[in-house]
């Protein structure tokens, strides 16, 4: 692995006093951008449709759910979860066994319903299912073009990087959809320590490399369940007693590290697996998912509503940008697959490593040029000097601004937290 560079410049006095008056609100344009987010295992439709009601639809809106995925039995329970979606508000990703039995007929029946989001196919192929997938996607498409159809990718962890390369052009080539979804969850806790696997990142260059190469958007995901899964260390964190690390139940930290480190890569669209808890395996001891099984809240339900309210009060910087670098920064080792921070963004005068880790991304959105600097420890606070040219405005979180030159040199990041600077 390579080693990161502590890059900084001299620093430079200001040449005039800065005012540090009030904060400035986003403009109307900014107000109104949004980044979609989609609920995994979102409200059952089973048990006699006893949760598919108007209140548990309304519950999943209010904590910030754009789109809902539940698993349907039968073409009327997805006519039921289309029709709760539209109350609330909301679109659905279409999944039912007609879907597959008959794309052609189920599509026309569907198609106009004003919830329709998009067409479910399969989550996790491997490469010899990539051609029925895309049999099916053009079936669908023959119908409808407007709302997409959904598939989502393994994660790199079950390939060589080589391997998830040639996977993801499989996909591109065989498939070709208007996106490119994936899941990798990067928070374990093993040993009691809080840990981030160690291709995490290497997934999220490999995406977004093949995202820029087809010039289509990625969606990516955020671990709301905790669980264990067995055999797990086989793919992520191999240890001398084959200890099989456990997914924790999630913090706010360990959400911001994922969410933030997904939008500085680029992500469009945001997903949670899951919502709603699913049913426990041998394999898989689902537990503490924001709703549990009998349809009640639990702490995680409030903090992804906290998390996606703080995504949107700065989707002004992410909904349509263009990521044009990414680069890391850290005290020893940078995460595999991933490059050290060599050249400094514009108007960005010092970035100097302190103590810990993180990433800087540069952002293009809409004729503003940002900034972002992403705490890539799901434990550790970041330490970090910060100095900016004149005139670089800090994007605080509630997505005001304010003069960076307001701030002192040091700037200390919560685990998984981010900073963002608008420099043009």
């Amino acid at each position: 692995m390579k080693k990161a560079t502590l890059f900084f410049s001299c620093l430079v006095a200001a040449t005039s006093l800065t005012s540090c008056g009030p904060a400035t609100t986003a403009s109307p344009s900014a107000s109104e951008a949004h980044i979609p987010i989609l609920a995994w295992s979102s409200i059952p439709n089973g048990f006699g449709g006893k949760y598919a009601t108007p209140e548990h639809y309304r519950t999943l809106r209010d904590a910030g759910f754009d789109y809902t995925f539940s698993w349907c039995d039968n073409f009327d329970e997805a006519l039921h979860t289309l029709d709760m979606a539209a109350q609330a508000g909301m679109k659905s990703i279409v999944q039912c066994p007609e879907l597959q039995s008959d794309p052609e007929g189920t599509v026309q029946k569907l198609k106009d319903h004003p919830a329709v989001g998009g067409w479910y196919l399969k989550d996790e192929p491997w490469d010899n299912q990539l051609d029925e997938l895309g049999t099916w996607a053009r079936r669908i498409e023959s119908i409808d073009t407007l709302h997409p159809c959904y598939i989502n990718l393994l994660p790199s962890y079950c390939f060589t990087a080589e391997g998830y390369e040639k996977h993801l052009r499989l996909f591109s080539e065989k498939v070709a959809l208007p996106q490119i979804s994936f899941d990798h969850y990067p928070v374990g806790e093993l040993g009691g320590k809080v840990v981030i696997w160690s291709t995490w990142y290497q997934n999220l260059e490999l995406v977004r490399a093949e995202a820029r190469r087809t010039h289509k958007p990625f969606w990516a995901f955020a671990l709301a369940t905790a669980h264990t899964n067995v055999g797990l260390h086989v793919y992520v964190h191999p240890t001398p007693t084959e200890e099989d690390p456990a997914y924790p139940i999630p913090t706010i930290d360990q959400l911001r590290i994922q969410m933030y480190s997904n939008l500085a890569y680029g992500a469009q669209l945001l997903q949670y697996f899951t919502y709603w808890n699913p049913d426990t395996t041998h394999t898989l001891d689902f537990h503490e998912a924001p709703i549990t099984r009998d349809g009640c809240r639990t702490p995680v339900y409030e903090l992804v509503r906290q998390m996606n309210e703080e995504i949107q009060k700065r989707a002004f910087v992410w909904a349509g940008c263009d990521v044009e670098n990414v680069a890391h920064l850290a005290e020893g080792d940078i995460p595999v697959g991933t490059k050290p921070l060599t050249v400094l963004p514009p108007h960005i005068r010092t970035l100097q490593n302190v103590g810990g880790s993180g990433l800087v991304s540069t952002i293009r959105n809409a004729g503003h040029l940002y900034v972002m600097l992403v705490n890539t420890s799901p434990a550790e606070a970041w330490y970090v000097n910060v100095e900016t040219d004149a005139g670089v405005k800090f994007i605080r979180p509630d997505g005001t601004s304010t003069p960076a030159e307001c701030y002192d040199v040091l700037h200390i990041l919560s685990p998984g937290n981010c900073e963002i600077y608008e420099v043009e």
